[in-house]
């Protein structure tokens, strides 16, 4: 009996609403850990675990693409993804310390049980040779995730680096083997609208930490004029970020069908890599909006600058990323709004936490004004 989706049927099933449940957690588990390690040090610590769980989530996600969500065998592999990726969220805090062997045995079983399956899903066919290839690098990778527990604390993450840089680098080159070759992007017939809905769902989830975070930080603080003016701007960011996102020409909203030749190939850089810095420039806005509250009136350091103004220019790389696998074309827009929040980085040190968060939260208005019809810049023509 086969597990697999039927020709044409693209809608998202109750089982992957219920998977992204778990990752509700790990955004929030993610976005406390760089919270509480805002340095250099702390940024690359969070950048590598958060790669290492978006990547959990991204090729769930592409495997539900072809899985029946309504199949009995397929819901209880769900199920026993979720629990790895709750292992792996229940593991970030420490994943650095104590709880290393958690987060990686976590992640390594979830990304290779996901790809077994799928080699045994497409059983007879030329997608098992593709899963089994992609096996391969994710065990490949493994090793180096392994040996990372096993590398002192101190240099545990340019080892998980190089794991990460592995599993990422797969997809580029087509899963390339000596001998076997690669699997070209037109060998896995994928199903572009329903990647495209996935993606909106985690985003909505992404969002939701930083509603969680608002109104957690309010519950415990004293509604000072500042505090009160904090939430409204941290309200209206998130409220702008989802409108930048699900509302505007340039969002993740609908579009002209891809190609079927070419949705593979798009759908890779515009869901598996744009979408994790869009995700993650979310995830950092939650914890400016954190910062924002918690010392409004502080002149800015360089850890509430990078958050205040990261998250939003790290969410606006990715959808320059995003249009220009989608469309082909560069929203003059965001490059506006990108030069724009470089310039208040290199004043932010002179403002109050809180003024920065206005500044940039001006920035962000007047990209969604003129996202919005208010007043237009040109799109910028690229060669696919």
């Amino acid at each position: 009996m086969s597990v697999l989706r039927e020709r044409g049927s693209t809608g998202v099933g109750p089982v992957e609403l219920f998977f992204d449940l778990v990752y509700v957690f790990a955004i929030t588990q993610l976005s406390h850990f760089l919270l509480h390690h805002l340095d250099i040090a702390g940024a690359l610590e969070f950048a590598v675990l958060f790669a290492a769980v978006w990547w959990g989530w991204n090729y769930t996600a592409w495997a539900a693409n072809w899985l029946d969500p309504n199949d009995r065998t397929v819901q209880s592999w769900f199920a026993m993804w979720m629990f790895a990726s709750l292992g792996m969220a229940v593991a970030v805090p420490e994943a650095y310390g104590d709880r290393a062997w958690l987060f990686v045995v976590s992640y390594l079983a979830l990304q290779l049980s996901r790809a077994a399956f799928m080699v045994w899903a497409w059983r007879g066919q030329v997608m098992s040779r593709n899963y089994a290839q992609l096996l391969a690098w994710s065990a490949i990778a493994g090793v180096v995730w392994v040996a990372g527990v096993f590398t002192p604390e101190a240099a545990r993450v340019w080892v998980w680096l190089g794991a990460v840089l592995l599993d990422y680098l797969g997809p580029r080159v087509n899963f390339w083997l000596p001998r076997l070759g690669s699997t070209p992007m037109s060998t896995w017939p994928l199903s572009e609208d329903h990647l495209a809905e996935r993606n909106r769902l985690v985003f909505i989830v992404a969002l939701g930490e930083s509603i969680v975070i608002l109104g957690a930080t309010l519950t415990g603080t004293t509604l000072t004029a500042s505090a009160v003016i904090a939430s409204i701007l941290g309200f209206t960011t998130i409220v702008v970020l989802w409108q930048l996102y699900f509302a505007t020409p340039h969002g993740n909203i609908e579009h002209e069908r891809i190609a079927l030749e070419r949705a593979t190939e798009v759908s890779r850089s515009a869901y598996a890599y744009a979408h994790a810095l869009m995700v993650a420039g979310a995830v950092v806005i939650a914890v400016g909006v954190e910062l924002v509250l918690a010392h409004p009136w502080d002149t800015a350091d360089a850890a509430a600058i990078a958050t205040v103004l990261g998250g939003p220019a790290i969410y606006l790389v990715g959808n320059v990323v995003f249009n220009r696998a989608i469309s082909g074309r560069i929203a003059a827009s965001r490059i506006a709004a990108l030069a724009g929040l470089a310039v208040l980085a290199l004043i932010g040190f002179a403002l109050p936490v809180l003024v920065l968060a206005a500044l940039a939260l001006a920035v962000l208005l007047l990209l969604a004004l003129a996202a919005s019809g208010w007043f237009r810049l040109p799109s910028m023509n690229v060669e696919s």
